[in-house]
C-alpha cells in the first residue's frame, strides 16, 4: 500500500486543485487541458462518467469578475487612466485568469462529486 491517505481522509480541495485523481491522489485527472482522462493511470478509477457541467465556468466568472471589477474600479478612482488603457490591461487579465482558474476548479468539482458519490461515481 502506498503512503497516500485513504480516500475518506483525502481532501477534495487538495486533489481537485492539483488536478489529481480523487481516489488515490496520484494519477492525473486530465488527459488534455480540460479533457478528463477516461481512467486513472494509477488506481484505475473510471473517470469517464463525470459531469462537472457549467459549475467551474460559473465560479470562474464570479471569482474573476469580482476581482477584475474591484481592481478596475480602484484603478479608475486612483489613476483615472483612459478607456483604451483599461482595455489593454484588463483584457489579458480576464483571459489569462480564466485559463488559469478553469482547470483547477473543474478538478475541484470532480473531486467533490467523487467525495459525495454523485455524477456516476459508484462505490
Amino acid at each position: 500500500m502506498s503512503g497516500a491517505p485513504p480516500a475518506a481522509l483525502r481532501s477534495p480541495l487538495s486533489t481537485g486543485l492539483r488536478c489529481r485523481c480523487p481516489r488515490c491522489g496520484q494519477g492525473k485527472l486530465f488527459a488534455g487541458y480540460l479533457t478528463v482522462a477516461p481512467v486513472c493511470g494509477v488506481c484505475g478509477l473510471d473517470l469517464s462518467r463525470h459531469d462537472s457541467g457549467d459549475g467551474p465556468a460559473v465560479f470562474v466568472i464570479l471569482i474573476l469578475g469580482l476581482a477584475v471589477v474591484g481592481l478596475a474600479l480602484v484603478a479608475e478612482i486612483t489613476l483615472q487612466p483612459p478607456l483604451w488603457l483599461h482595455m489593454l490591461v484588463w483584457t489579458p487579465v480576464v483571459i489569462g485568469g480564466s485559463l488559469a482558474l478553469l482547470r483547477p476548479l473543474k478538478g475541484l468539482m470532480i473531486a467533490l462529486q467523487y467525495r459525495n458519490q454523485t455524477a456516476g461515481f459508484e462505490g
